[in-house]
């Protein structure tokens, strides 16, 4: 029977919850205020957070403006520092030297590769991302991606967040519910009832209440409570693409206040993997990703240990935690009248932290194509489960790209190049890139999850070369030369200008951001 669709259930908290949530009610607000329109949130009181991921893309600062948090309260109750891209150490060879930077910043002639055309014809020492990007040489001196006198979201640069998960949720909570009318039951789900066309007819609660929507949205994590035990939607496993399925993960102190605090995602290759290291203001997030097929805990605890120590980290203070994981998605993201967001849709290794932007673009594709009708929501599904399919095998193939470029001895590494393990999208890209250099029409779809200039970065920074045939015109030299003249100067500009990350930091503190 067609009825209108106007109440939304998302079950699960969390920051996939809580964010979704706001999202959702932000877009159709006039919708909330005018009663045609509830969304509500169903959390357990007794689940914590798994929080592995601290990083966000620079997608976060639009996302957080348009849900209207200011960012002042944002950076002051979150623990927030300023990320403007990741830093790829020891990936390369086995000594573990030699760095690579993939900044957030797209410097002009990139998206049609002419840059990087230029940077090969000429045969340029100096790294991709140093030649036409101030932001490499920004975040090597921990600077700032702006200054305190610019107004909240304003940037001199592009940035994301560094953030604490478990605050940022509690701060998204109170907005969702203060200010966008967002409804909140703590509850556990006990029963989820069906109905004879598949479709989720109920839950049954632990107080005792039996609910109903229209829409359900699945957010209980790697439980997936809705989408997969009571749906029965299948799970696509990665283990052949990508081998890492356990994290070991600590917080470590600063040994001063004033200690630097790294505008960047710092990733260290390893025998059997790769330790992320990220920085916040009070504290920094240190982990461990690795194969357990390749390594044993112990000596994967024993290299993140020995890591800790040598980055001035003080070992004994530290306490870690396991983490195992399965690196896959659901064969279906939206099913009948669920849809799965966060881990519940799936989980890849923090590598480019691409968890919590998935969420984003989730939450936005759902208020975007959320149906008038019942009669519509076919039509809805099939379009959310085409433009996430093609996301996630995106990420994978993106997240296998790091691997593949690497020329590491170890065994792990070995196995992460043979061509069994690649996606036969990601080899018919290598075989485009032989002769030719990424571009934003290789790409298809509308909104990409990774930039060309991304690819750019990732592949050249290892070191590997195209091989081009076709030499530029005089007029697109003249441009290239022009565009590294001019990020000359724009470092030189900012090296002098934009104040250090813990500076800008303290400051906004201290004293917030301009809302104008």
């Amino acid at each position: 029977m067609n009825s209108l669709v106007q109440n939304l259930m998302i079950i699960g908290g969390g920051s996939a919850g809580w964010l979704t949530a706001a999202v959702i009610a932000s877009t159709h607000k006039h919708r909330i205020e005018t009663g045609t329109l509830q969304i509500t949130l169903c959390e357990s009181p007794n689940i914590p957070n798994i929080g592995v991921g601290e990083g966000t893309w620079p997608t976060m600062p639009k996302t957080l403006q348009q849900i209207g948090i200011s960012e002042s309260e944002f950076i002051q109750r979150c623990d927030v520092s300023f990320k403007q891209g990741s830093k790829f150490v020891g990936w390369g060879q086995d000594n573990g030297t030699g760095f690579y930077y993939n900044p957030f910043d797209l410097p002009h002639g990139f998206a049609e590769g002419l840059s990087v055309e230029y940077w090969h014809h000429t045969q340029l020492k100096e790294a991709l991302a140093h030649v036409f990007s101030p932001q490499q040489t920004i975040c090597e001196l921990n600077k700032a991606p702006k200054l305190v006198t610019d107004a909240e979201y304003a940037q001199v640069l592009n940035y994301g967040y560094h953030l604490n998960a478990g605050a940022f949720v509690e701060l998204l909570k109170e907005h969702a519910i203060n200010n966008l009318g967002v409804k909140h039951i703590v509850a556990n789900v006990e029963h989820v009832g069906l109905a004879a066309n598949g479709d989720i007819s109920n839950l049954l609660l632990d107080s005792g209440i039996q609910v109903t929507a229209d829409l359900f949205i699945d957010c209980t994590g790697f439980k997936r409570l809705l989408i997969e035990k009571a749906l029965k939607v299948g799970f696509s496993p990665l283990n052949i693409t990508l081998f890492a399925d356990t994290a070991l993960a600590t917080q470590v102190e600063y040994a001063s206040d004033e200690e630097a605090i790294k505008s960047y995602t710092q990733s260290t290759a390893q025998t059997a993997g790769w330790i992320w290291d990220i920085a916040l203001p009070n504290r920094r997030g240190v982990g461990h990703v690795y194969a357990s097929d390749f390594q044993t805990d112990e000596a994967a605890e024993q290299t993140l240990r020995q890591y800790i120590q040598n980055s001035g980290g003080l070992v004994e203070k530290c306490n870690i935690r396991k983490i195992s994981f399965t690196a896959g998605h659901m064969n279906k993201f939206w099913h009948n009248n669920c849809v799965a967001v966060g881990l519940s849709a799936g989980f890849l290794e923090p590598l480019e932290a691409s968890a919590l932007v998935l969420i984003e673009l989730s939450a936005a594709k759902i208020a975007e194509v959320l149906p008038v009708t019942t009669d519509v929501m076919q039509i809805a599904e099939k379009r959310f489960n085409q433009t996430f399919a093609y996301h996630w095998q995106t990420a994978v193939d993106f997240l296998k790209l790091h691997y593949l470029m690497s020329s590491r001895t170890d065994d792990f590494w070995q196995e992460n190049r043979k061509t069994a393990t690649v996606s036969g999208n990601l080899q018919e890209l290598m075989d485009l890139w032989k002769h030719s250099v990424p571009k934003m029409s290789d790409f298809p779809a509308r909104a990409e999850l990774f930039h060309a200039a991304s690819y750019q970065f990732v592949l050249y920074g290892h070191g590997y070369r195209s091989q081009l045939f076709f030499e530029l015109s005089e007029q697109e030299k003249a441009y290239a030369q022009q565009l590294i003249q001019y990020n000359k100067q724009r470092i030189a500009q900012l090296t002098d200008a934009l104040p250090s990350n813990r500076d800008l930091i303290n400051n906004i503190k201290k004293y917030g951001l301009s809302r104008t």
